[in-house]
């Protein structure tokens, strides 16, 4: 039988025709009226042969689509099935058009146009939206490809590029640059470290700055290692220093107040070294609900962590030793705090500094860890979108290679196009050039290829696709520096001993990409699977949010009905009797996975990533104070570059891990 090639989505855009949409709303609306049998592959053909003899030679739209499905339903006498189909393809199209004010040109989910709506999508003067999701991306593409022509490029060419690789959702740059580029603001970069140098005019003109990247959408990192403790004589005015966690309350109420008029919640990292004379204040600044617009790290050295091993003391000091103090001490005030609260998490300074390409010092990283920077420096990240790269649960590494190189290309435009704050800032990024390349739909990939999260499997095969990136993504900014120029620092970098040239100082990082895995409708960076189905309200009516691939499988294995999603959405898929083990076991959630399992991911997606990886290590609620100390010496000992926990129902930690860590750190 003949079939239609192509169809044509509302708003002008052309796809390729996929008859298991058609299969699915069919399937979503006879389930919704209690039919267990499935008619949508009996009358499947019948609807393709239908669109087929009414528009070959022509591109149907997707409407036209709709009302042969809707004619065929009524033909065969499914008058219930077609009324549901009919009411449900109503409703989100007015929840996406009347109530979100969004025209849904790409067939986003209703998350995706939630979050486009609120804080991506241009509005005029008077708050209405202005773009569709699609002129968005067009808007970011014709920006970004414009340095092109400054290098003798293609600009044209490579716009087509940039666009196609977004609209397919394949990849997304991180979210100042999907909402200030191409407009006036221009600020496009997510990640900074500001220095907060121990006099009262530095720290102000820090705060200063902090506010304006922050109203931009940037987050930002501070080290307050250098601020004097409480009770240190000052000089200057004769008085007694404050000590560094009060400033850390100037720059939460800062943020705070930043927030109301910006686009999204701002984020902060606060860290602290181990020696500092201040550390247990600091240690424990959370455990009364304060900073909430802060993430903190405690900023461990080797010396700490053997001295930890080895139950020894271990100096505090500021200019000269003050006391010694017991390592192991210190670092159990850390493991009761992270139970408790989810801060402090461990920065291992010294595993950063070592793999740092250059050989200035970091002290700091940005609001989630996953970029470790040198004070001024700020970094443009971006993420592919792994759950588009399998077929036939296979890893199509030849079209990963494309879109890695794409992306390079990309983000090494951005540092061009990027209006820079501060002259400080400019300086110190443009004579580094880093990028972070990431990925995220870690977990659907794996789903795709039938391969748990929680195995040896898993984690080879994270290695294997992280050495692929890293690979290709250096091999790219090699031939970016042959054609524009090495990075200005790069003579002076360990990277001169290995390559001839290199455009970027660092290429990848591993981000938590919260809101733009909203976008792209696929499991957050590397994280596995936070739930399997929830619900929610909007207008006064009830929907039920299914992971779609989870929604597929139940669908394909015969054990989809509505009652059960919203059983699984109450009460989790483990003790759903319903659905088979080996469905269980594949589409695992994040709080089942053991502790060490989450640490040995991150450790495997670390080993071959520039910049570090931003990864939580969730934990149950009945998680003990072990628990969370076992898993931040596994984490050193398998050499990551920081580490965090998330034990569920720990204050408020899960309002703040998932609106600020993830959604709010600029990814």
């Amino acid at each position: 039988m003949s079939k239609i090639a192509k169809v044509k989505k509302r708003y002008g855009t052309i796809v390729d025709f996929d008859s298991k949409k058609i299969l699915n709303s069919i399937r979503k609306a006879s389930h919704e009226v209690g039919l267990r049998h499935d008619i949508a592959s009996k009358l499947l053909p019948s609807i393709e042969n239908l669109i087929f003899r009414k528009y070959k030679g022509r591109i149907p739209a997707v409407e036209n689509i709709q009302d042969i499905v809707e004619d065929v339903l009524i033909n065969h006498g499914y008058l219930k099935v077609a009324k549901a189909y009919i009411l449900y393809r109503e409703k989100r199209r007015e929840l996406k058009t009347s109530y979100f004010g969004v025209k849904d040109d790409l067939k986003l989910s209703l998350n995706a146009i939630k979050v486009l709506q609120e804080r991506y999508l241009l509005k005029d003067e008077f708050g209405n939206i202005i773009e569709t999701p699609l002129e968005m991306f067009r808007r970011v593409a014709n920006a970004i490809a414009k340095i092109d022509l400054a290098y003798n490029g293609n600009a044209h060419l490579i716009e087509e590029e940039f666009f196609k690789v977004m609209s397919n959702l394949e990849f997304l740059p991180n979210s100042p640059c999907l909402m200030n580029a191409g407009t006036s603001v221009k600020q496009l970069n997510a990640c900074f470290v500001i220095p907060i140098n121990d006099s009262l005019d530095e720290i102000y003109e820090s705060l200063k700055i902090s506010a304006l990247i922050q109203k931009t959408g940037g987050g930002t990192g501070f080290s307050f290692s250098k601020l004097r403790p409480k009770n240190n004589l000052v000089v200057s005015t004769k008085g007694r220093a404050s000590g560094p966690v009060s400033f850390m309350s100037l720059f939460d109420k800062s943020t705070d107040i930043i927030k109301l008029g910006g686009k999204r919640r701002g984020a902060n990292m606060a860290i602290l070294k181990c020696d500092h004379p201040d550390i247990l204040e600091f240690i424990k600044c959370k455990s009364d609900g304060g900073f909430s617009n802060f993430n903190i790290s405690v900023s461990v050295t080797d010396e700490f962590m053997k001295a930890v091993l080895k139950n020894k003391d271990y100096e505090l000091k500021f200019g000269s030793v003050i006391k010694k103090v017991n390592a192991r001490n210190i670092f159990d005030n850390i493991i009761n705090e992270s139970w408790k609260t989810g801060d402090p998490g461990l920065i291992f300074i010294d595993e950063i500094n070592r793999k740092h390409s250059l050989y200035a010092q970091i002290n700091s990283t940005n609001p989630c860890g996953e970029q470790p920077l040198l004070d001024w420096e700020s970094c443009i990240l971006g993420s592919i979108n792994l759950s588009k790269f399998v077929h036939n649960k296979k890893i199509e590494w030849d079209r990963l290679k494309k879109i890695v190189r794409l992306g390079v290309h990309f983000l090494d435009n951005v540092i061009d196009a990027n209006h820079y704050l501060t002259k400080d800032i400019e300086a110190v990024t443009l004579s580094n050039r880093k990028i972070g390349l990431g990925v995220m739909g870690w977990a659907d990939m794996l789903i795709k290829l039938g391969v748990k999260y929680d195995s040896n499997e898993a984690l080879k095969l994270a290695e294997k696709l992280m050495k692929f990136i890293s690979s290709e993504a250096v091999n790219m900014s090699i031939e970016l520096g042959k054609k524009r120029g090495s990075f200005p620092n790069f003579k002076r970098s360990k990277l001169k001993d290995k390559y001839d040239y290199m455009r970027n100082a660092t290429v990848t990082t591993i981000a938590p990409t919260g809101t733009i895995s909203l976008i792209a409708n696929c499991s957050s960076s590397i994280e596995p699977l936070f739930a399997i189905s929830y619900t929610k309200e909007i207008l006064d009516s009830k929907f039920i949010e299914i992971n779609s691939l989870f929604e597929e499988t139940a669908k394909k294995c015969g054990f989809y009905f509505e009652e059960l999603m919203y059983e699984i959405a109450r009460n989790g898929i483990k003790n759903v009797r319903e659905v088979p083990k080996e469905i269980k076991k594949l589409f695992v959630t994040s709080m089942d996975i053991n502790y060490e399992w989450h640490v040995k991911m991150q450790s495997a997606f670390q080993r071959y990533t520039d910049n570090a990886v931003s990864k939580t290590i969730n934990l149950p609620e009945n998680a003990s104070k072990e628990d969370v100390k076992k898993a931040y010496l596994l984490a050193y000992k398998l050499k990551c570059k920081g580490i965090t926990v998330f034990r569920y129902g720990s204050k408020d930690k899960q309002v703040l891990y998932l609106e600020n860590k993830c959604l709010d750190c600029g990814n």
